[in-house]
């Protein structure tokens, strides 16, 4: 399966999260953080990287612009409990593949990575 990088200041989303994707067997990496996910995602090159938007330090939006510029082909899946269709549509905008609402549904988060998986092989 794929190799999943979870980004996210919290560490039960994170558990969530992995708890779900491991399920598939996706191999999972976490960052807790802005820069330790840009750091990983250039030493593990993860298939996909799921990420939070609301982290001190850097934003969500800061590391996903920062990987788009790094990494253009950059599978990344924004995971937030944001419902704005602005946000959603800003995100998008940028770079992100697409958009998982918190709290997570296991099948919906499935289906979501999924799809974005198959577009980007």
């Amino acid at each position: 399966m794929a190799k999943i990088l979870i980004v996210d200041d919290s560490s039960l989303s994170r558990r969530i999260l992995k708890a779900i994707l491991e399920l598939e067997g996706h191999q999972i990496i976490e960052a807790s953080d802005g820069i330790a996910a840009i750091e990983l995602y250039f030493l593990e090159h993860p298939d996909l990287v799921t990420l939070d938007l609301v982290m001190a330090g850097m934003t969500g939006t800061e590391v996903l612009e920062k990987l788009i510029s790094l990494d253009r082909s950059a599978q990344v899946i924004v995971a937030s409990a944001d419902l704005q269709t602005f946000t959603q549509k800003t995100v998008k905008q940028v770079g992100a593949r697409a958009f998982i609402n918190k709290p997570f549904v296991a099948a919906h988060v499935l289906e979501i990575v999924n799809a974005v998986l198959e577009r980007g092989s």
